[in-house]
């Protein structure tokens, strides 16, 4: 694929940061009542790789917010097109996302879930670009640090292409 310029993340590295992930979460919520939230579209894979290495019982569900459109950088504008179905009062949230970049889009979820009386809302994440940061966000469950590149696959895409990739690619500019 000539449009891929390089492999910035390999599936063995994610892999790996998957299971340490499931294990600290598993480790952190013993014996509370967890929901995942998966922010889609890019969240989904991640999220399944996540659950299934998660040991204790989780309820989970998915939202639906976009801030980039077709275009390579986040508008700063958060718009819900899908919201989540369960309720999440008195229950411990936490929002699984591919990429955290600009954490706009992140800090405008966390203040809508805290506006649904959880016990707690954290976040966890594939991947973190924290040199894009334009608000303090804290990620509790960090994936791996990338650098500001523009990257696609393992659920990431590019004008709906590439999310297939197994691997965390480069894309040509």
């Amino acid at each position: 694929m000539n449009e891929i310029r390089e492999v910035l993340v390999s599936r063995d590295a994610i892999r790996e940061k998957v299971i340490e992930l499931g294990r600290k979460i598993s480790s952190d919520y013993e014996g509370k009542d967890l929901v995942l939230v998966g922010v889609l579209k890019g969240g989904f894979i991640f999220l399944a790789d996540l659950m299934r290495e998660i040991t204790i019982p989780v309820d989970m569900d998915f939202i639906s917010v976009s801030s980039y459109g077709n275009s390579k950088s986040s508008s700063g504008v958060v718009r819900i097109i899908k919201d989540i179905d369960v309720n999440v009062s008195g229950k411990h949230v936490l929002i699984v996302e591919d990429l955290v970049d600009t954490g706009l889009t992140l800090n405008h979820l966390k203040e809508l879930f805290y506006t649904r009386e959880p016990a707690s809302v954290k976040v966890c994440t594939a991947l973190d670009k924290p040199s894009r940061r334009k608000v303090e966000i804290e990620v509790e469950y960090e994936g791996i640090i990338i650098p500001d590149e523009f990257v696609v696959g393992y659920g990431l895409d590019y004008a709906g292409k590439y999310r297939n990739l197994p691997d965390v690619c480069i894309l040509n500019a």
